[in-house]
């Protein structure tokens, strides 16, 4: 299970996850999207700013406590659009699996 798991440090020495290796991580994390091949993307909605400034400073403490980091984009005073990937390799690691699956437990 994902969320059991911590992220490792890449350093770039790897290759990014193809498509049969990432597929079985996506069905622990069903809401991701991926794109192109490379990224992990989810869109969240909020009732107001505040929460979801709220979410997005949770988000924060996840990436740190894991650190790997995602990209964050607040728009529309109640959306946020998370981009994950790993930029040492260019592509997905099982690191952003792991992550994604932590912030699918914020909204729970």
């Amino acid at each position: 299970k994902l969320t059991t798991q911590k992220c490792l440090p890449c350093e770039g020495n790897v290759k990014p996850l193809t498509s049969l290796q990432y597929a079985p991580l996506l069905k622990e994390v069903p809401s991701w999207k991926i794109i192109n091949g490379k990224q992990l993307e989810r869109e969240f909605q909020f009732k107001n700013f505040k929460i979801a400034l709220d979410f997005v400073n949770n988000v924060g403490k996840i990436a740190e406590k894991e650190g790997h980091h995602t990209d964050i984009l607040l728009h529309g005073w109640n959306k946020v659009k998370l981009t994950l990937f790993t930029h040492a390799i260019g592509g997905l690691s099982k690191n952003d699996f792991i992550v994604a699956a932590k912030i699918d437990q914020l909204v729970k």
